[in-house]
């Protein structure tokens, strides 16, 4: 049972705290009061170090689309092993992959790669202020674009911080230049008159708009027609470039987001699943964009170099796996997501707690608070609300054999199929009830005190 102070997990994260600041390399497989340190995985079970299997919903923050192991990524990972892992020299494999990319994206003609959806967006926003020759960017508050400062602005801000009426640039960490906030625009997602206010009188020193349309930081909060549609027309009238960040979102569709919504960006940043389960970021769009990095008439306006860059492991596994991601694989796991996005509605509507299932496609967000927002000024006070439930749901599912990201985020992989989804919304219902009944307990105590 978790929790356990004597399990291996337990011990592991003892060891890890001696080394590790905060015990891990990264927040977001942190939770109290130990994480599961996992041993291997396959298909949609992972195993941790204790031995307990758990079918995986996080699927490592939605990069392992095929789930673990998946046996023609991993033959075509040892293959290229076996030639080379690392090279000072170009490779085929990544003109296959970039062949692969601009074939299943209209928007774009040619590609760089590197190691991150962190470092595409960052050489997206360097690409369009050197095409652009302004400043400035846009983003949307609330929204992560990766671990780049110019990006981070007004990640989380608070009511404290965030402006009386229109955003402000708040940095995420301490330390943050003022200088760096000054040349970020932060606008409110889906607000059209606000948004076009604010562009408006920043548009003489705009490169582009950084935007994600469905904002996972947000419960997978859909942008509306209408704020995709401003974006767009605005972008075009007054010079500056569409930045579509679809490291997460290219999932949802054969051509991403973008063909889903029909939006036709400047530039694309991409990531998690076009690497297979490896390493990998890429900057895609039009060509005479993308000629910023080119070198051959000298100097390039924006260099580009990366020990990884285009590493032919990562190039094959990200080869194999979008060749896995046909249409009907897709189509189905985003059924699959419905099937989950229905079934936890109705577990917690059955239980008694408030709150729905949000998403689009392969990607479900638990929010266990009955509050619509349509930007982060409302989601945050429902997801302040909703998290410490989803902290105790979570908890209580890892004893019933489910993993999942402990804010309330479930990731569809191709290896699960409809018993599954059956399978987890069986536990998640009894945990439901058993939260609610507890949740009351805790209300009817609280008020005869």
């Amino acid at each position: 049972m978790y929790p356990d102070a004597s399990s291996r997990s337990a011990r592991l994260f003892e060891r890890a705290q001696r080394v590790l600041p905060g015990g891990n390399t990264r927040h977001t497989v942190a939770f109290d009061p130990y994480p599961l340190y996992a041993a291997s995985g396959a298909g949609c079970k992972v195993v941790d170090v204790d031995g307990v299997e758990r079918t995986d919903f996080i699927n490592n923050y939605s990069s392992m689309i095929h789930g673990h192991s998946h046996p023609k990524i991993v033959e075509a990972v040892r293959r290229q092993a076996a030639e080379m892992m690392a090279v000072g020299l170009p490779t085929e494999s990544e003109i296959l992959l970039a062949e692969l990319l601009v074939e299943r994206l209209p928007s774009v003609e040619q590609v760089r790669f590197c190691n991150s959806g962190t470092e595409a967006v960052m050489f997206a926003v360097r690409a369009a202020r050197a095409f652009t020759g302004k400043p400035k960017l846009a983003k949307v508050e609330g929204a992560y674009h990766g671990a780049y400062d110019y990006v981070q602005a007004s990640l989380d801000p608070t009511p404290a911080n965030w402006g009386e009426r229109d955003p402000v640039a708040v940095g995420h960490a301490a330390g943050t230049p003022e200088r760096l906030l000054s040349d970020v625009v932060v606008i409110p997602f889906n607000d059209v008159e606000a948004t076009a206010r604010i562009l408006d009188a920043n548009k003489a020193e705009l490169a582009g708009v950084l935007f994600d349309p469905i904002v996972a930081r947000m419960g997978f909060l859909e942008a509306t027609p209408a704020y995709l549609r401003l974006l767009r027309e605005w972008t075009r009238a007054n010079g500056a470039l569409l930045l579509i960040d679809e490291v997460f979102t290219f999932r949802v569709g054969y051509d991403g987001a973008q063909g889903r919504y029909g939006i036709e960006p400047d530039l694309t940043a991409l990531g998690k699943i076009i690497g297979g389960g490896l390493p990998i970021g890429a900057v895609g769009g039009r060509r005479d964009i993308m000629s910023v990095f080119d070198h051959r008439g000298g100097h390039p306006k924006v260099p580009h170099g990366g020990t990884y860059n285009g590493n032919p492991l990562a190039m094959v596994a990200g080869r194999v796996s979008m060749e896995l991601l046909t249409k009907p694989e897709i189509e189905r796991i985003n059924r699959l997501g419905d099937r989950l996005r229905d079934g936890i509605t109705r577990a917690i509507r059955e239980s008694g707690l408030g709150g729905r299932a949000n998403g689009v496609g392969s990607m479900v967000a638990m929010m266990l608070d009955d509050s619509t927002y349509t930007n982060y000024r409302g989601f945050l006070p429902a997801a302040a609300r909703s998290i410490p439930l989803a902290l105790q749901v979570h908890q209580k599912m890892l004893n019933r054999g489910v993993l999942f990201i402990p804010s309330g985020g479930f990731i569809v992989s191709t290896a699960m199929d409809e018993a599954t989804i059956d399978e987890t919304l069986a536990a998640l219902s009894e945990v439901l009830s058993e939260v609610a009944r507890s949740t009351g307990a805790a209300f009817a105590g609280a008020a005869q005190s």
